[in-house]
């Protein structure tokens, strides 16, 4: 008795993992394409997204030359700045913004491994959010698998490439005072930890953009499982 009881509660339980397998394979397959090839086929989008960000940040003017995600001086000091060059201090606030985009430069590439593990790891879940996720569901996916691990490797780079220039303490005093007055949010008064989080909001902003011009011409990407798996969603 006690034992029919066991493999009735066995099989109750196995058929509770076999409809939940089922509902999660039918959740994310699309039409025709299986869970599988739905899955693999996001993974080989955002793997090339990653390369192409990277290649494309990662190099002299990758972030300076963009103005998608050139980074400036925030808010009131860049207020500040224009007031500061119209008194012919420009060529101190032209290094300062040439710094800041430079030491961005130098951190993407360091970033390369983490953002490619975050693909391979990619759950059914994941790969559902983002396949029926609108346009910023891969910046989403990945400032939540990577922000913190990939703003504490930028960091230090960031910081030694800033140092540099000789205006980091000048900055942060300044930027301090404007923060205690509710001028300048208080994440932006450090000059590396501002730098740290606009580099990682402009590597996610490009890898997300690549991802969607896979999407508009998966033939494009020499994939025939992307082009497989973003035809289908056409």
């Amino acid at each position: 008795m006690l034992r029919r009881e066991f493999h009735q509660a066995s099989l109750g339980a196995l058929g509770t993992l076999l409809l939940a397998y089922a509902s999660n394979v039918q959740a994310l397959s699309l039409g025709d394409l299986s869970a599988a090839d739905a899955s693999g086929g996001l993974k080989a989008a955002l793997s090339q997204g990653v390369q192409a960000a990277i290649a494309s940040l990662g190099r002299p003017d990758g972030f300076l030359g963009n103005p998608r995600v050139r980074i400036g001086l925030p808010g009131t000091l860049d207020d500040a700045a224009k007031v500061m060059k119209s008194l012919g201090q420009g060529r101190r606030i032209d290094e300062l913004v040439t710094s800041i985009n430079r030491a961005a430069e130098a951190a993407v590439p360091l970033g390369q491994d983490l953002l490619v593990q975050a693909v391979k790891n990619i759950s059914v879940t994941d790969a559902r959010n983002i396949l029926t996720g609108g346009e910023t569901s891969v910046t989403a996916f990945f400032a939540e698998k990577t922000r913190t691990a990939l703003g504490e490797r930028f960091l230090p780079v960031v910081n030694q490439a800033t140092e540099k220039v000789g205006l980091t303490q000048k900055y942060n005093a300044f930027a301090g005072k404007a923060a205690s007055f509710g001028l300048l949010k208080a994440e932006d008064a450090n000059l590396a930890q501002y730098v740290t989080g606009r580099t990682l909001d402009g590597l996610y902003l490009m890898i997300g953009e690549e991802e969607r011009r896979i999407r508009q011409n998966p033939a494009a990407s020499g994939s025939a499982l992307v082009k497989k798996v973003f035809g289908a969603m056409k």
